[in-house]
């Protein structure tokens, strides 16, 4: 039996667009990790585009893997069993892509110290005269936090004269 003369101009199509859609979700979710990097120049154009691009991630996702669905379906038919592993294999990145685009990466880039360490001034010899320091003084006590060890992180949760801080920038 035959195929109709439209259905390998069809498939192809199927698979270009599965292949796209495969790509545009794995992009929906690395191009705002890689915007706010650690450690690299941050515009305000990056970060505008990174979290314009993580609200539209979840929803675009699923339409992505639904349009999947449709594209594997037609591509299903009459295919050989190395091709049809390919098509699930195909829906791992989208699966896992949708479920990376519900979680909060940012928070996971920048997550406080899970567990700090504080010297005095005097022991602190990593920290070089001078080097920017993030100063807090309160009730008489005061502490201070390298900014090149605060860039990773972003935020040290401490207490200063009995009051609990978060210090950021």
């Amino acid at each position: 039996m035959s195929e109709p003369r439209s259905l390998p101009g069809l498939r192809r199509l199927a698979g270009a667009g599965l292949v796209c859609l495969v790509l545009v979700s794995l992009a929906l979710v690395a191009l705002p990790v890689w915007l706010i990097r650690p450690f690299a120049p941050q515009t305000p154009d990056g970060l505008a585009v990174a979290f314009w691009m993580r609200r539209l991630a979840p929803g675009l996702t699923l339409g992505a893997g639904a349009a999947a669905v449709l594209c594997a379906g037609v591509l299903w038919r009459g295919a050989r069993w190395r091709s049809r592993v390919l098509l699930v294999l195909a829906f791992l990145p989208l699966l896992g892509t949708a479920w990376q685009s519900r979680q909060n990466l940012f928070e996971r880039m920048f997550a406080p110290l899970p567990d700090p360490r504080y010297a005095t001034a005097a022991e602190a010899a990593w920290v070089a005269e001078d080097e920017a320091v993030l100063a807090v003084t309160l009730n008489g006590d005061t502490a201070a936090y390298p900014v090149r060890q605060v860039a990773y992180h972003h935020i040290v949760q401490d207490v200063v004269g009995g009051v609990p801080v978060a210090v950021t920038y």
